[in-house]
């Protein structure tokens, strides 16, 4: 390439280079106020959402948490009803749920009024607030989700109650909690006349939890199962 034909070049790409800059500079006359707005928006925006993590959020988190020590500490002793709805002076799990929704203390309520209800043999309230509580906890997760199955079963909706079961053995693994609703989960099939299903979750738990407890009895759960699927 010449030297000329270079220089060309160069300073077409220089006018190519002013040009845009020139209507960028053009766009940002025309549209200063666009711009500046939605500047000023994106700031005000990020800032607050600061401002309410640091200012309102997190200390609301403290004071959710200290609101539940007491009715953890009644729930402890098995006074349930105080544990529900508090003593007077300090807040029960429902008053924790109500005021410091969205917090992890105001979650973690519903699960121990659910709980609390459940024990209380107040089942609907107990379905309410557990079907509330949301946790990435396998254990608590489970367990909430299985009392809810529970809860179904003593106000006689067996479809209900397997449903939930199903519910809260599907895909987890905890060796501990899980097993424990797949043979609940086979009984209610059992009665619901699906030994096909039962004799499903009888041979999850031998084949998946063999060192559970449950499963020191399991093989007379299938066989009882499978024979009836047979008939």
């Amino acid at each position: 390439m010449s030297k000329q034909k270079k220089d060309h070049s160069e300073e077409e790409v220089l006018v190519d280079v002013g040009q845009s800059l020139s209507k960028a500079e053009h766009f940002f006359e025309e549209n200063r106020k666009s711009i500046t707005f939605i500047a000023v928006a994106l700031f005000v925006i990020v800032g607050g959402y600061f401002a309410y993590l640091h200012l309102y959020q997190t200390p609301r988190e403290v004071e959710a948490q200290d609101s539940i020590f007491s009715a953890q500490n009644y729930f402890e002793q098995d006074s349930l009803r105080l544990a529900l709805n508090g003593d007077g002076q300090n807040y029960g799990f429902i008053d924790v749920a109500e005021e410091y929704s969205g917090t992890k203390a105001g979650n973690l309520a519903n699960y121990y009024a659910g709980i609390s209800y459940l024990n209380s043999g107040d089942y609907k309230n107990a379905i309410e607030y557990l079907d509330r509580f949301d946790s990435d906890d396998e254990i608590l997760s489970v367990i909430a989700t299985g009392a809810i199955g529970d809860a179904f079963v003593e106000l006689n909706q067996p479809k209900e109650a397997l449903d939930y079961y199903e519910r809260a053995t599907s895909g987890e693994s905890n060796e501990f909690v899980v097993p424990f609703y797949l043979k609940k989960a086979g009984l209610i099939a059992e009665e619901q006349g699906d030994f096909k299903k039962a004799a499903k979750f009888y041979n999850r738990i031998k084949k998946d939890f063999g060192k559970s407890q449950e499963a020191s009895d399991i093989d007379k759960y299938i066989a009882r199962a499978e024979t009836k699927m047979n008939k």
